[in-house]
């Protein structure tokens, strides 16, 4: 008799405990979801476990440059002026002397490589006529510099690649008379304000 007394207790004890079970359960709320509570990401599977991951821009830290004199404060927001001044234009020749040599790649009549190298001499002219005459020597020898960073190749270079020894020499002369050199190489270490400004302005975003 004990025993049935005991089995039955164990019953009611038994559904008792899930009867509440079932109680709190369907009492449990959850919240609901939006189509903005959902974030799709990038997933890797290692080993069988799918790894969910979202790429990063990359961040860049500048230190807080501390000037020594007011005039060195002044030189360097100079400094700063003329390169923002003229790297929208290195930018542009890195860009068409890009573009036309993937050009004369594709050109194998001669003829047709002359009129692509002299329509892109005309475009860089028209550029020269309408905007860089009026930079300064400063301005002029940053500029020589930067082309030679943006392309690997200094001005002198270029011009003597498309326009011949003759040419290049010519316009070196010319260069040289009002200062500029074309044969200006780009140093980052020994250019490292230049470099700074370029890195810390956005250009490249």
């Amino acid at each position: 008799m004990k025993f049935y007394r005991l089995f039955f207790l164990s019953i009611v004890i038994i559904t008792g405990a899930s009867a509440k079970a079932q109680q709190s359960t369907v009492k449990v709320k959850f919240p609901v979801l939006g189509k903005n509570d959902t974030i799709r990401v990038a997933s890797t599977n290692e080993d069988g476990e799918m790894i969910p991951w979202i790429p990063l821009n990359e961040v860049i830290i500048y230190g807080y440059r501390i000037f020594k004199t007011p005039e060195d404060r002044a030189a360097f927001n100079r400094l700063r002026y003329n390169v923002m001044k003229v790297m929208p234009y290195a930018l542009y020749a890195k860009r068409r002397y890009e573009q036309l040599e993937k050009d004369l790649a594709g050109a194998e009549d001669k003829k047709l490589q002359k009129k692509l190298v002299k329509q892109c001499d005309k475009e860089i002219k028209d550029m020269f006529n309408r905007e860089i005459k009026e930079l300064t020597i400063s301005q002029g020898q940053i500029l020589t510099k930067l082309i030679d960073r943006e392309l690997g190749r200094t001005t002198y270079e270029i011009v003597k690649e498309t326009k011949g020894g003759i040419t290049a020499f010519l316009y070196q002369s010319v260069a040289r008379v009002v200062g500029h050199n074309l044969k200006s190489k780009y140093n980052p270490s020994e250019e490292r304000d230049i470099e700074s400004i370029i890195l810390s302005s956005g250009f490249y975003q």
